[in-house]
């Protein structure tokens, strides 16, 4: 039997049309050695820009010291009708102004490896440059750890100074000219020298070297360099050397294990932090005393 009542069932709707499959943007920045690249030659031009960066730290250090020592200079020349450039290794206000140029260098220094590292502020420099904690580590665990390494590394290195030490070295004579200049060569040794050159050297410079070379040369090249720009300080003591080539391959190395520079950062700061405290309270401490 055939009725005029309307029809109930619903006609389903048309299905929408298979589309391209979804995309995921992954909007995370990764450091500078796992980031991906435009190609294997970008990773040599990567090198190059640390490369500079290095070359560039060194002639800034060289060229602030000149600009900061130089009106000294000229005062002098004026004063005593005479300009020796040996003054700069006998007179004490020279020694300290030698010292204070460290910090302008240094700030410097910190804004060349921001534009490095950031790429024109595409990237977030600590996340870029590594700063961070090493992945799936809790952050007491290496601080103890990297603390109980700075321990050991000064141990070593006061027992091979005392055994084998030699003359004084340039860093003494400046330290032991002035208490101004003591308490600004603990300062810079303390607060800025082990966060520049931690960049520097365990961040951009390996980084780069790491992904263009690998990490066994990468470990020698960096740590190699990083200790014979401190061998013309430490040029009369080679036990000193020693102990500076030691830690410096224990950096690199805690770098290479840990796949950050925080760690390196924390061992350095220690290991410079305590000599710091040190050459500070020297004066007053009679060492020699039972």
């Amino acid at each position: 039997m055939i009725t005029n009542e309307p029809s109930t069932q619903q006609t389903p709707l048309p299905t929408e049309p298979a589309g391209l499959p979804e995309q995921h943007v992954d909007n995370t920045i990764q450091p500078l050695a796992s980031a991906p690249t435009n190609g294997r030659w970008y990773d040599w031009f990567r090198l190059a820009k640390a490369f500079m960066l290095w070359v560039a730290s060194i002639l800034l250090l060289v060229a602030v010291q000149l600009i900061v020592v130089l009106p000294y200079l000229i005062y002098l020349r004026v004063t005593t009708g005479e300009l020796n450039l040996a003054v700069l290794e006998n007179d004490n206000i020279a020694a300290f102004l030698q010292i204070i140029a460290v910090l302008p260098t240094h700030v410097l220094t910190l804004g060349l490896i921001w534009l490095i590292v950031t790429e024109g502020r595409k990237y977030p420099f600590w996340k870029a440059v590594g700063f961070e904690w090493p992945a799936n580590s809790r952050p007491a665990t290496v601080i103890l750890a990297s603390v109980g390494i700075a321990v050991v590394l000064l141990v070593l290195g006061g027992v091979a100074t005392w055994r084998w030490g030699g003359s004084k070295t340039q860093i003494d004579l400046l330290v032991e000219s002035s208490v101004a200049a003591r308490i600004a060569t603990a300062f810079v040794a303390t607060f800025t020298a082990p966060l520049v050159e931690e960049l520097i050297y365990r961040g951009v410079f390996y980084s780069a070297l790491e992904r263009t070379l690998g990490a066994v040369i990468g470990v020698l090249v960096v740590s190699l360099l990083f200790a014979g720009v401190h061998v013309f300080q430490y040029k009369d003591n080679l036990a000193v050397i020693g102990v500076i080539t030691m830690l410096s391959f224990t950096l690199t190395i805690v770098r290479a294990y840990t796949g950050k520079v925080l760690p390196s950062f924390i061992i350095h700061l220690v290991f410079n932090g305590i000599q710091g405290i040190i050459i500070a309270l020297s004066p007053f401490i009679n060492w020699g005393s039972n």
